[in-house]
């Protein structure tokens, strides 16, 4: 795990400044603290921050080919570069290291731009070809690794974090407010545009060629296409995912540093938690994280995982104190708002297992692939009940029911359970009955009310990227909200996974996302991975040998943050921010909506949490990268945690 940067003149004649190059590099040293290393020829510029895990002694990079034509910065693991080892050095290919790196060069030397096609892993790459004068990049396929950058037409910038491309001389942060309405909706933002103005991803399963001349050129390599097999017996598709998963989690462990495993005590972090230890044979570290909110933690749960497994337990447990205090440092380790207030623990769980461990494995992805959301379920019944009241109701009468039950006054929770059915979403459109229904804070409607008439008219279409990916989806209701979510969702929650452990210089891996188990569960028929309202029956089945049944049947709680508690306590403080000269000064959003927001929430009559939680996001975003507020730092927020860390194989 690495990370990694570059500079491209269009300008042969321009040479690149390797002060430049160092202050981009210097801005991801949490990235790679073990090691730094760069590659500068002529207008062209490479730059890595290096976390030794692969070939510890010398894995150093960049690294070059046989002629030094070739050179690589390279950040992710192939897990299988050994076969692929193989294979190259019979075809005459001389390595210098051990290292899963020089097997991406040599395979690119051999295949070119179609090496990718044959990657089994996670990786954000650049390759430089002196020869032809001409930069490939490439992205893994579900977009594991991060990879940004920024062309403006005579200097190409890339960077694993946005941050880096922000260091080059010459570059300013500005707000991007044609993603304001998806940001808004979303907590992110799903296509290829950033929060910043001129600055973009690499989309998942997608390469970028640049040449001498300044030609880009992007190009998809990989998609996930439902089989056309003829559908087998149940007990097929449960052999297969158990066989492919632990395939999946035994390729993952490769490693020459020590290695552990985030368990939440959920199915999916147990499950991996479980493999490991079985294909390793030996006592495994693993990782929770919890608060004194008993509601909300999980560190009871997974406790008796841990229990069942023997396993060196160690747990860490946040304060409302330090989770408001980190926010600043996480988005700055983001880049981006916070879509979610789990990062803050996958931060702070992260650090824990740092004292130990330098790779983790993770359960997610599991929920993405084989339908474990209650949303999926609930849009199943939603849509079969919906066909049913539009045949049976007139289009006016629905509306004004609609109208009606929005303004009711019923208590926030029974209007919460309302705002989930058919009666209030509109379901000849599928933004609401699915985008708006389980994602949207603000809603097209919403949006209408909060902001000001400037922004409404730049702010862009929420809709637009979820919508795209929804419309080229195929196959089954289940399979094409699927498709979407691992199009959209899943990339931004892994893009949290990346930064929040990379911030405590931590390698997290994901065997969910194994791409051939992937493509297998997209085969899988919908009857068999949810029965009734559970999800994930496929999984469920395949542990029954590694689990515990209270463990495996346990209502998903998904990584829970008591935010709900935490805001009411500090929802003073909040509004205060929110309506001050600083946030209002920016031009976006209405001061009697703001206003409106929090005097409905602190009265019960509406759940803004959600809500206040975009808002305060976007502002501390401002604050950050915009205003040039840089954050002291974790060091405090850390410390406090650290004082309620506990070690249950120190007791055992």
């Amino acid at each position: 795990m690495c990370g990694i940067c570059g500079i491209f003149h269009r300008d042969a004649q321009r040479q690149v400044e390797r002060s430049a190059l160092a202050g981009m590099s210097a801005q991801i040293v949490h990235r790679g603290p073990d090691d730094d290393g760069s590659y500068v020829d002529g207008n062209v510029g490479l730059a890595i921050r290096r976390l030794s895990i692969i070939d510890v002694k010398s894995g150093h990079q960049p690294i070059s080919n046989e002629d030094q034509n070739l050179w690589i910065v390279y950040n992710g693991e192939i897990y299988n570069h050994g076969q692929l080892r193989e294979e190259l050095e019979s075809r005459g290919h001389h390595y210098q290291t051990k290292s899963d790196t020089e097997t991406v060069l040599h395979l690119y030397e051999e295949y070119g731009p179609e090496c990718v096609q044959r990657l089994r892993g996670m990786f954000a790459f650049a390759i430089w070809n002196r020869r032809a004068r001409r930069l490939f990049i490439a992205r893994d396929r579900l977009g594991i690794k991060p990879l940004y950058y920024r062309f403006e037409g005579s200097t190409f910038l890339f960077g694993s974090e946005i941050k880096a491309i922000l260091k080059h001389p010459g570059v300013k942060p500005e707000f991007n407010r044609s993603v304001l309405a998806e940001y808004l909706a979303f907590g992110y933002v799903a296509g290829p545009e950033t929060m910043f103005s001129g600055i973009y991803k690499l989309l998942p399963g997608h390469t970028l060629e640049i040449g001498e001349r300044g030609e880009m050129k992007i190009s998809r390599y990989w998609d996930l296409n439902p089989p056309q097999d003829e559908e087998r017996a149940r007990d097929y598709y449960v052999k297969g995912y158990r066989d492919l998963l632990e395939q999946a989690v035994a390729s993952h462990l490769m490693s020459d540093v020590p290695l552990g495993v985030f368990l939440s005590g959920g199915l999916d972090s147990s499950v991996v938690a479980a493999l490991t230890q079985k294909v390793r044979g030996e006592r495994i570290e693993t990782f929770s994280v919890g608060y004194s909110e008993e509601t909300f933690s999980e560190l009871p749960y997974a406790r008796q995982v841990a229990d069942h497994l023997g396993s060196n337990h160690h747990e860490i447990r946040m304060s409302s104190q330090d989770f408001f205090d980190s926010l600043p440092t996480l988005v700055w380790h983001e880049d981006e708002p916070l879509a979610w207030p789990s990062s803050a623990s996958l931060y702070f769980v992260a650090h824990l297992a740092k004292s130990r461990v330098t790779v983790v494995l993770t359960g997610e992805g599991s929920d993405e692939t084989l339908g474990g959301y209650a949303r999926y379920a609930w849009t199943l019944m939603n849509s079969q009940a919906d066909r049913v009241y539009r045949a049976l109701t007139p289009a006016a009468l629905r509306k004004l029911v609609r109208s009606g039950l929005r303004a009711s006054p019923l208590s926030a929770s029974l209007h919460r359970k309302l705002e989930h059915t058919f009666l209030i979403r509109d379901g000849e459109a599928w933004s609401s009955l699915y985008f708006d229904n389980f994602y949207s804070a603000f809603s097209a409607e919403d949006q209408r009310e909060l902001l000001v008439p400037q922004a409404r008219d730049a702010a862009g279409d929420a809709y637009a990227n979820s919508l795209r990916y929804w419309k080229q989806s195929a196959g089954d209701l289940l399979h094409r909200m699927l498709y979407t979510d691992i199009k959209t969702y899943l990339v931004e929650l892994l893009m949290k996974q990346d930064q929040m452990s990379m911030a405590a210089s931590v390698e997290s891996r994901v065997p969910f996302l194994d791409h051939e188990l992937v493509e297998f569960t997209a085969g899988i028929p919908a009857r068999y991975s949810i029965r009734g309202k559970e999800g994930k029956s496929i999984l469920k089945s395949a542990a029954e040998d590694l689990l515990p049944r209270p463990v495996i049947d346990r209502r998903k709680m998904g990584f829970p943050t008591p935010w709900s508690i935490w805001l009411r306590a500090g929802l003073d403080a909040l509004q205060g921010m929110l309506q001050g000269p600083q946030a209002l000064n920016r031009g976006l959003f209405k001061k009697d909506a703001i206003a409106r927001l929090f005097a409905e929430h602190r009265a019960g009559r509406r759940d803004h949490g959600a809500r206040i939680w975009r808002l305060l996001n976007l502002e501390i975003w401002h604050r950050v990268f915009i205003d040039g507020e840089r954050p002291a730092g974790p060091e405090p927020a850390l410390a406090a945690a650290s004082s309620r860390t506990a070690s249950h194989a120190d007791e055992s």
